[in-house]
């Protein structure tokens, strides 16, 4: 009986992380035509953060606690996983290939153990360093280095700027996750129970969604801040964007990018890591990467070379294997504009007490 029943969950799971996997992918295809027709990158992921941020209030009032219990955590999210990872992608396939960009974020599991190496001078398994190797080697294929860098490099260096933001994140995940252990533990020293005056306060973790939410709503205000959205064009809503010869109303795209690509592909992304292990989560997230260039190519015409899928397939191969072997922090790969299933099965894992994520 039960062990019918662990088979189903994982078979949930492993449904649940496919289509995170799906969603997530498609964020970047349905942005970019927006783009073209004319709507500033950052007025994009305004729409799409805003967007997803009102439908999530009911569950940031929900949790509402969280804001009192660990505030670095959501802003941690908010600015870096949420605001940070978007704005750069958004910018960057603004100027180059969605599956282009969408690999250079993949370098983040390398940059994590970059910093775990030389930073925090801690030592890397040799597995790491081969991961580290194989998705620098990768990459160097995509972007054609031996052809003096095919793509545009500002557009480059934007996706390496999302890849930062999700190294940001890993990093403020990791401390914020050891402070709330280490403050716990001081806590049961003292009287056994959990403390005084906040019995068990952070006996539990904090719930993966409520994290989400404020993420979203914090995302949102940074955002307004940044973008300026009251100097946007809103007419070009109204109207239609051009996918590969084909018009498409753009409040079409615009609901595919907060009700798909945000709101579905964050909860079932959450929802899958817990039903399966990070590592498994981690398998499927990486087929994210792999659907954003197979959605680029029928849907928007971007076509990649060979030595290019090859070296996609490379830089996906080391980055799991980054993740697979890396230390206590989190690390893994990375989310199309931040999302991150692989964003919340980052926060799932510092909410677990250091799981590996997105």
């Amino acid at each position: 009986m039960h062990a019918s029943s662990g088979f189903q969950g994982r078979s949930a799971g492993l449904g649940l992380a496919l289509v995170s996997a799906f969603a997530f992918g498609g964020s970047g295809v349905a942005a970019k035509p927006l783009i073209e027709a004319g709507l500033d990158p950052l007025h994009v992921v305004w729409l799409r953060v805003a967007g997803a941020a009102v439908i999530m209030l009911p569950v940031a009032w929900r949790h509402r606690n969280l804001v009192r219990e660990r505030p670095a955590l959501l802003a941690g999210f908010g600015l870096f996983a949420v605001a940070g990872v978007q704005a750069f992608y958004f910018a960057s396939i603004s100027r180059i290939p969605v599956g282009v960009a969408l690999l250079v974020e993949y370098l983040a599991p390398a940059l994590v153990l970059g910093w775990v190496r030389f930073v925090q001078r801690r030592p890397v398994t040799r597995a790491a360093a081969l991961g580290v190797v194989l998705a620098v080697g990768g990459l160097a294929c995509v972007v054609e280095v031996w052809a003096g860098l095919s793509f545009d490099l500002l557009g480059l260096l934007l996706a390496l700027g999302a890849a930062c933001c999700q190294v940001g994140y890993f990093v403020l995940s990791d401390h914020g996750g050891q402070d709330g252990q280490d403050g716990q533990d001081g806590r049961d020293s003292r009287d056994g129970k959990g403390g005084r005056g906040g019995e068990g306060r952070h006996a539990e973790p904090p719930h993966p969604v409520g994290v989400i939410a404020y993420g979203l709503i914090v995302g949102a205000a940074v955002l307004t801040v940044v973008a300026r959205p009251w100097g946007m064009d809103w007419s070009l809503l109204g109207g239609s964007a051009a996918m590969n010869g084909n018009e498409v109303p753009a409040w079409l795209l615009l609901g595919w990018i907060v009700l798909l690509a945000t709101v579905l592909a964050y909860a079932t992304g959450v929802v899958s890591v817990r039903l399966l292990s990070p590592q498994v989560a981690g398998v499927v997230a990486c087929l994210e990467a792999v659907i954003a260039t197979g959605l680029a190519w029928v849907l928007l015409g971007e076509h990649l070379s060979a030595p290019q899928l090859i070296g996609g397939f490379v830089v996906l191969t080391g980055a799991f294997i980054a993740q697979s072997a890396a230390p206590k922090p989190p690390s893994g790969p990375v989310a199309a504009g931040g999302g991150t299933a692989v964003v919340a099965e980052a926060v799932e894992g510092e909410l677990s007490g250091g799981r590996a994520p997105h």
